[in-house]
């Protein structure tokens, strides 16, 4: 995990439960973050020791002139807090909390100090979107209440595409996690596309079913199109279909693309000013790029911008980029935003998802965003990270449109 990352985890953690306050990371220096209170330098942070023979990253803090490992005071949070933290050797700092009614609701936090006059602000999706599921609980929780049924998703998935088995099982679990009712459908790749077309159909007419998604990619021999316009536009909580895209570019009631949605939702709980200011789009498809310009380009907040969308066919993509406010970038290429592809103040959305093989993390891979975030994040104002960034948003996205299903918000 990125050691800019790791900082503003750490510190925000450690603010939430009150054992520092008010903190502003300062300059690295002599391979110090020096942190300032009060413009005071009281604490510091030993961001990483290079001479460790271990992977471990190792932390120090000056308190009170008394110096204190993190280890002694992750142990002080755990035994007085619901948070529940501890230190791998990946490297990473884990946090966790003790029991699934903790609630982890805690605020954004921090400027990291790059250059003199320029700050740097983390689009955390792990804060927001845990602060919009304890929402979408408290509304689901209502629903059953009145009802005596649980918001319903149903997720159709084909084949064993090791990306489309993780991306449904995180939406089981976080439909689990809001008091959501969640079914798989599951299919082998031979599967006829006549058979998947009659399963959605049968899906359509089950009162009992708020949202469907078609997990993609299909194999070859199925057209997505096809699947998609054959799910009711009314449960369509993905928000691919036809009707729902045409109502959307409308400015009418619909259910929105779950990544788009996610990202506006994001923008707006961070307060990101959008009128008036030049979006810049990477990236045209049909789930990210199209629905994104739109959005941003919408009478609405977060909206009213001047949108350029940029694809594989721009010539100079550079010369749009560097004229951005805001640049959102969805085009598949691990860092292809560079440091000299945009301006000071600029503010970056990563919806890149790039998966490489790694001997270094558990997992077996390693993920990279679309932009070079170590070194476009000192130019920017905010960034998404990745992951921890848009990625999140997207279930929120998705949970919230199969909620507003089971309000009948969309479509009465």
């Amino acid at each position: 995990m990125n050691k800019l990352i790791i900082l503003y985890r750490l510190v925000t953690y450690l603010t939430a439960t009150g054992f520092v306050k008010h903190i502003h990371l300062g300059d690295f220096v002599y391979g110090k973050w020096i942190v300032y209170q009060h413009n005071k330098p009281k604490y510091y942070i030993d961001a990483f020791n290079k001479g460790a023979t271990s992977n471990k990253i190792i932390f120090e803090m000056l308190l009170n002139n008394k110096t204190e490992t993190i280890e002694s005071i992750i142990n002080k949070i755990n035994q007085n807090h619901t948070l529940k933290l501890s230190l791998d050797n990946r490297p990473f700092i884990r946090i966790r909390l003790k029991s699934k009614q903790a609630s982890l609701n805690l605020p954004p936090f921090t400027r990291l100090f790059r250059k003199k006059h320029l700050t740097m602000q983390l689009l955390d999706g792990k804060y927001v979107s845990e602060k919009l599921k304890v929402e979408i609980a408290e509304e689901a929780a209502k629903i059953l209440e009145k009802t005596g049924r649980k918001p319903h998703l149903v997720a159709v998935l084909v084949g064993h595409d090791g990306g489309s088995e993780t991306y449904v099982a995180s939406k089981m679990k976080n439909c689990e996690k809001v008091g959501f009712k969640s079914s798989l459908v599951r299919y082998e790749d031979d599967v006829t596309e006549e058979e998947l077309l009659k399963k959605v159909e049968e899906l359509n007419a089950d009162a009992d079913i708020d949202g469907i998604i078609v997990q993609l990619p299909l194999p070859k021999h199925i057209d997505p199109e096809k699947v998609t316009e054959r799910i009711d536009h009314r449960k369509d909580v993905d928000g691919f279909h036809p009707v729902n895209l045409g109502r959307m570019q409308r400015n009418l009631p619909s259910f929105i693309p779950a990544t788009p949605y996610g990202i506006t939702l994001m923008l707006k709980e961070y307060g990101i000013e959008t009128a008036g200011k030049h979006c810049v789009v990477v990236g045209r498809s049909n789930i990210v790029g199209s629905p994104m310009s739109i959005l941003m380009a919408r009478n609405t907040t977060p909206g009213n911008c001047t949108v350029t969308i940029c694809h594989s066919r721009t010539p100079d993509i550079k010369k749009f980029t560097l004229d951005a406010d805001i640049l959102i970038v969805a085009i598949g290429k691990k860092n292809f935003i560079t440091a000299d592809m945009v301006k000071d103040g600029v503010v970056v959305v990563d919806v890149g998802m790039n998966r490489e093989t790694s001997a270094t993390t558990k997992s077996g891979f390693k993920l990279y965003g679309d932009v070079d975030f170590e070194n476009v994040a000192p130019k920017s104002s905010w960034i998404t990270p990745v992951p921890g960034g848009v990625g999140l948003m997207t279930i929120v996205g998705l949970l919230k449109n199969t909620l507003a299903s089971a309000n009948k918000e969309v479509y009465k």
